[in-house]
């Protein structure tokens, strides 16, 4: 067998500060000079035959392209990129992440320490004690421990030449008994360039996978991932976030919270980066605080009862908080219960969002300001059938889930056209939907109110069984869950719901709130129209007022 080819040594032109390859084609700009010619050494002793072309490449990487970069590629152009040097900290899994780096070859250029504190004695000597040992929290400690340490013990000898990082993580693969949830945190600290300002990027993670060896490979890519998106990725947000899940198949890496910190990052905003996790499929839902900050759904719902009323909100409305009052009044006094902490949960789905086609991030962060003026947690979630919404809060609590909807919302719930899907159509999905402490809270609407909703929204209207017709003797009928009416072949599984307790009519509503309608407010708003201002909560029509959220125009300007 012949050995392989070598590779042509490049050099330096220094008049012209290009580098050159041996057949005289000009190769690249003279600032990746070094890195071209660690490259050719590389490559020798790894004994490769690589073109220059491709080690070029290499370096500069694929940014620009559609190309999908393989893991080990971006690792190798992370360990010829001649600035950036630095820590790998991870406990739980092995040490996946820095794993990569070292088979890529030439990780002396960038890997200044690679540790693994596993022992809980060791890992609190190094960073302290903290709650728990998979947590943000413990992350945090990592991250500023090992970046002290690096600019201590590097910054006079390096300093001025090298973008110094951390890299840490601490997770829980699937133990030996296959029990424990499989979820972990990392993060990368960072310097854009020599001497500058660090940047933070924290995500949490769930690993899908069955195989505790298959969650360490997953969590080794994601881990790259981070890295190359971090180092050459920040200012393109969606290229960043796509990035994360590249090399890994749908279904193995959940990434549900994101936090970018920073001067690098101070024009980002957490929410929108946190929608585009939902929007490009790393996730289903993320979880916003009543301070409009992002915060990881477990913190919030682990072994909590939860009432969630779902809805466009734009803007969110009296009715909407009546709906809540009066439901969360209800819900409160189930016997079931038993003390159990409640968290309430206002519900925008990325269908409502998609709406009118792409999605206008403007709106999106007016409805979350405007919900969390009300004191709200703001959920968004990707289950457009609430089947899906019961499954996922079930990976966190055991605890009763009451759903607050009106009738609109109900009836989309009988619609059958959401369970073709399901080999049981409908009565699968309301099993899945029904099991274990599930109810839902159905707010009443006037006849009048629903006939002018079904023409104003004629797709959305799911039946036709509703009318004056079926209510001759008054105009002013309520609907509610008792007397709503049904296709004619699903009414008795209608009954045998109410008779059970699943579905519950809403008591004690506010009728003089009743006929209001966000579109209505969201016109009167946009229109410089008055009386807008008494159909939805105070602090929200101050809130719409001072950041002119909405297309909020003062009153008497109109559109020109």
């Amino acid at each position: 067998m012949l050995p392989p080819r070598a590779l042509p040594a490049a050099h330096f032109d220094r008049n012209t500060r290009h580098v050159i390859s041996a057949t005289g084609h000009e190769l690249h700009d003279g600032a990746c000079v070094n890195g071209i010619l660690r490259a050719n050494a590389i490559a020798r002793r790894l004994k490769t035959d690589i073109p220059n072309a491709e080690l070029v490449r290499s370096i500069r990487g694929t940014m620009e392209s559609s190309e999908l970069v393989t893991t080990n590629r971006k690792a190798l152009t992370i360990n010829l990129d001649e600035a950036k040097y630095g820590t790998f900290a991870e406990i739980g899994a092995g040490q996946e992440v820095a794993r990569y780096f070292f088979q890529a070859g030439g990780a002396a250029g960038t890997v200044a320490k690679s540790i693994s504190a596993y022992d809980m004695k060791f890992s609190d000597a190094f960073y302290g004690k903290s709650a728990r040992y998979v947590s943000r929290e413990r992350l945090e400690l990592m991250l500023s421990r090992e970046y002290d340490l690096l600019i201590h013990r590097l910054e006079a000898l390096r300093g001025e030449r090298s973008a110094f990082f951390v890299f840490s993580d601490t997770v829980a693969a699937r133990s030996f008994k296959g029990t424990n949830e499989c979820h972990g945190w990392m993060g990368v600290r960072f310097q854009a360039e020599p001497q500058g300002p660090t940047s933070d990027i924290i995500l949490h993670v769930r690993m899908l996978d069955k195989e505790n060896v298959l969650q360490q490979q997953a969590l080794g890519v994601i881990g790259v991932n981070l890295l190359y998106g971090a180092f050459y990725l920040a200012t393109n947000q969606d290229g960043f976030i796509r990035s994360l899940a590249d090399n890994l198949v749908q279904g193995r890496i959940e990434v549900d919270m994101i936090n970018f910190a920073g001067p690098l990052f101070a024009n980002v905003d957490n929410r929108i980066m946190s929608l585009k996790l939902v929007q490009h499929e790393l996730t289903n839902a993320v979880l916003f605080s009543p301070k409009a900050e992002v915060i990881q759904p477990s913190e919030i719902l682990y072994k909590k009862a939860i009432v969630v009323e779902r809805g466009s909100f734009r803007p969110v409305t009296l009715v909407n908080e009546d709906m809540m009052r009066c439901a969360l009044a209800q819900f409160s006094a189930e016997p079931v219960l038993n003390g159990a902490s409640i968290i309430v949960l206002m519900e925008i789905t990325m269908h409502n969002l998609l709406a009118a086609g792409d999605i206008d991030y403007e709106d999106f962060l007016a409805r979350i300001d405007t919900l969390a003026a009300t004191g709200s947690h703001v959920f968004i979630s990707n289950y457009l059938e609430f089947y899906r919404l019961i499954g996922y809060f079930r990976r966190y609590t055991k605890e009763m889930v009451g759903v607050v909807m009106g009738i609109n919302n109900l009836l989309e719930v009988f619609n059958e056209k959401y369970y073709e899907n399901l080999d049981g159509g409908i009565l699968e999905s309301f099993g899945r939907l029904f099991r274990n402490l599930v109810k839902l809270y159905v707010y009443p609407m006037r006849i009048n109110a629903y006939d002018r909703y079904c023409s104003q929204n004629p797709s959305e209207s799911p039946t036709t069984g509703l009318g004056k017709s079926e209510h001759p003797l008054a105009i002013d009928v309520w609907i509610n869950a008792i007397n709503l009416q049904v296709e004619m072949h699903l009414r008795n599984l209608y009954a045998h719901l109410l008779e059970n307790g699943s579905l519950v009519p809403i008591l004690g509503s506010n009728p003089s709130v009743m006929d209001i309608f966000s579109r209505d407010v969201l016109a009167k708003i946009q229109h410089g129209e008055d009386g807008w201002e008494t159909m939805v909560p105070e602090n929200v029509a101050a809130i719409i007022k001072e950041r002119g959220l909405f297309g909020f125009k003062a009153l008497g300007v109109q559109n020109s």
